[in-house]
């Protein structure tokens, strides 16, 4: 594999916090089932928080940041059955990948760590 880009990204922990008092922040930056999925969630500010530095980490790890079209609720952070979090595209953001990179198959790494004050995300993109 080669990695054909990373990126990081750290957020504070309280501008999340006083973010997500506004729901129409949170329709805006997170998809359905990230929104679903919160509700199960009992530290929310973490939960949003390490979310968004993920999809922050992820465009930055693109080398684009959020132009070409592409939107925070393109990016879906979940959990695998183990708990491992994991980055889903849409297919729009596939189709730019794939116009960016020329390639079809790609492995993505995300790692997310939080602390009282901070969340952090750091994403690495391999070429299958």
């Amino acid at each position: 594999m080669k990695i054909i880009g990373n990126g990081v990204d750290i957020v504070e922990n309280n501008r999340i916090k006083n973010l997500t008092k506004n729901i129409y922040f949170i329709k805006r930056i997170y998809s359905n089932s990230e929104i679903i999925e919160s509700k199960k969630i009992k530290n929310k500010v973490s939960f949003f928080a390490k979310r968004f530095a993920a999809k922050e980490a992820f465009v930055k790890s693109l080398g684009t940041g959020f132009r070409n079209g592409i939107n925070f609720k393109d990016i879906s952070v979940k959990n695998n059955n183990c708990g491992k979090p994991i980055i889903q595209l849409n297919d729009k953001v596939k189709k730019i990948l794939k116009k960016k990179f020329s390639l079809n198959r790609i492995k993505i790494f995300l790692s997310l760590a939080d602390e009282k004050k901070h969340s952090i995300a750091f994403v690495i993109i391999n070429k299958i």
